[in-house]
C-alpha cells in the first residue's frame, strides 16, 4: 500500500472510476458497468462530501480502490449513510480494503457530526452477497446483516398484464408533471424502511440523469390527484458488455390510501408493455425481501424472478 497515492475523490476521475468499477465487474459479475458519464453523476451527487468524504488510492493513473459516503439530506431519530466502494482485482489482499472501509467509517463520523449531529449514526454497505470476500471484510469492521434486498428480473415479449382500473388514468413523465412523480415518491417511500424524502436536487441527480427513460415512466392519477408513479432507467454501458437492454424500474410506489386495489399492478403491466414496444428485452427491480407492503408477491405475481440478492450491512456508529 506504501508505493500507492491516497487522495480524494473529484469529478476529473470520472473515467478513472469507471475503469475501476468495470474492471470489479470482470470478476464480481454483478451487472453493473459504467461509462464515465455514469461515475461523474455520482461524483457530484450533492449528498457525497467529497473532499471530506471520499478516499481514492492510485498506481499512477489507474484507480486501485475507492471509498465514499453519502449522507442524507434529513433525518430524524437515525441517520443511515452509505458507504460505497470497492478494490481493483490486480490490487486486493493487499489491506486496501480494510483501509478503505476504516477511512469511511471515520468520514461518517464527521460529515454526520456537520450535518445531523442530534441522530444516532449507522453506517450502510450495500452489496450483493456473491462478491468474494466483501461479507469477511465488513465483518471484521465490525458490521452485521439487517436486511436483504433482491434484484430480480422479467424478460419481455408478449404482455397481458391487468389493464389500468376504471377511473384513474395514466400519463408518461414530463417536466410538468415531474414534481407530481417525486411529490408521490416521497409520499409512498415514509413507509419503505431506511428511506427519506428526495429534495429537487437529489432527485435531479438520481432519478432525471441521464439514464432516465421519461418514454417508461408513469404517474397514475385518480380524479385528477397523483395516486401512483414509476420510474425507468437504461445504463448504456450494461447494453454494450451484454447485449441485453435492460429497463430498470427504479422507483415504484403508490400512496398508502390506494393500496392493495391493484393500482402498481396496473401501474407496472403499463410500463412492461411500454418498455417492450419500445424496444427493452427485459425489465428489473430491487425490492426489499422484507417489505411489509407485500410488493415482493406483487412483483412475482406480474412474473418478474430473483435473481440476485443484496445484503445491507450495518454499523452502529
Amino acid at each position: 500500500m506504501h508505493d500507492l497515492t491516497w487522495r480524494p475523490l473529484a469529478p476529473q476521475d470520472a473515467k478513472a472510476s469507471a475503469d475501476l468499477l468495470n474492471a470489479m465487474e470482470t470478476v464480481d459479475e454483478i451487472g453493473e458497468n459504467y461509462t464515465a458519464e455514469d461515475t461523474l453523476q455520482e461524483l457530484v451527487d450533492p449528498y457525497a462530501d467529497l473532499e471530506r468524504a471520499s478516499l481514492a488510492a492510485f498506481d499512477g493513473d489507474v484507480m486501485a480502490g475507492y471509498m465514499k459516503i453519502r449522507f442524507k439530506p434529513s433525518a430524524e431519530k437515525i441517520h443511515r449513510v452509505f458507504l460505497d466502494g470497492g478494490v481493483h482485482p490486480g490490487y486486493r489482499r493487499r489491506g486496501i480494503g480494510g483501509a478503505l472501509v476504516d477511512a469511511g467509517v471515520a468520514a461518517a463520523k464527521v460529515v454526520h457530526a456537520l450535518h445531523h449531529p442530534d441522530a444516532k449514526l449507522v453506517v450502510d454497505v450495500n452489496r450483493p452477497e456473491r462478491i468474494a470476500g466483501l461479507a469477511e471484510l465488513v465483518r471484521s469492521r465490525g458490521f452485521a446483516p439487517v436486511r436483504y434486498f433482491q434484484r430480480m428480473e422479467h424478460a419481455l415479449g408478449a404482455l397481458n398484464g391487468p389493464a389500468i382500473p376504471g377511473g384513474f388514468t395514466v400519463e408518461p413523465w414530463s417536466e410538468r408533471n415531474d414534481q407530481d412523480f417525486r411529490a408521490v415518491r416521497n409520499a409512498a417511500y415514509r413507509d419503505y424502511w431506511g428511506a427519506v424524502p428526495m429534495p429537487a436536487d437529489l432527485w435531479r441527480n438520481k432519478i432525471t440523469n441521464q439514464t432516465f427513460r421519461p418514454e417508461v415512466s408513469f404517474l397514475l392519477r385518480e380524479a385528477g390527484s397523483a395516486v401512483g408513479m414509476l420510474v425507468t432507467m437504461w445504463w448504456e454501458a450494461d447494453t454494450e458488455a451484454t447485449g441485453v437492454r435492460d429497463a430498470h424500474f427504479m422507483a415504484i410506489g403508490t400512496l398508502r390510501e390506494h393500496r392493495r386495489r391493484g393500482v402498481a399492478s396496473a401501474l407496472m403491466g403499463h410500463a412492461l408493455r411500454a418498455a417492450a414496444e419500445h424496444g427493452y428485452d427485459r425489465a428489473s427491480l430491487n425490492v426489499d425481501s422484507a417489505d411489509p407492503s407485500g410488493a415482493f408477491g406483487v412483483f412475482e405475481k406480474a412474473g418478474f424472478v430473483p435473481t440476485m440478492r443484496y445484503v445491507r450491512w450495518a454499523l452502529e456508529a
